[in-house]
């Protein structure tokens, strides 16, 4: 799994039929801060996210395995919206705290 955080919306009106009614979310790769490191994925959201939500992120395989990806042409999926990151003790993000 990787952290992210939301950056945007994909919008594609032609696409597979396996993507057909999948919000597809543009997620930046992030730090033990939630903090965007300007390495981008689209993925498809399976819990609601949304855009500053900080995220996690599965891929290949993995990606194929939730309850509304599987059998489809998917290589990155949100699995979890990230509340509190706590790193050696220290609260590094939490949710109310993001802008």
């Amino acid at each position: 799994m990787r952290l992210g955080r939301v950056a945007g919306t994909v919008v594609s009106t032609v696409k597979d039929d396996g993507l057909s009614g999948y919000k597809l979310l543009l997620v930046d790769e992030a730090d033990v801060r939630g903090e965007g490191l300007n390495r981008h994925i689209v993925a498809v959201d399976t819990v609601d996210a949304g855009v500053g939500d900080v995220v996690l992120t599965v891929g290949g395989s993995s990606a194929r395995l939730t309850q509304l990806t599987r059998d489809r042409p998917v290589d990155a999926a949100i699995v979890a919206v990230v509340e509190t990151l706590e790193v050696e003790g220290e609260i590094t993000y939490r949710k109310t705290d993001a802008p």
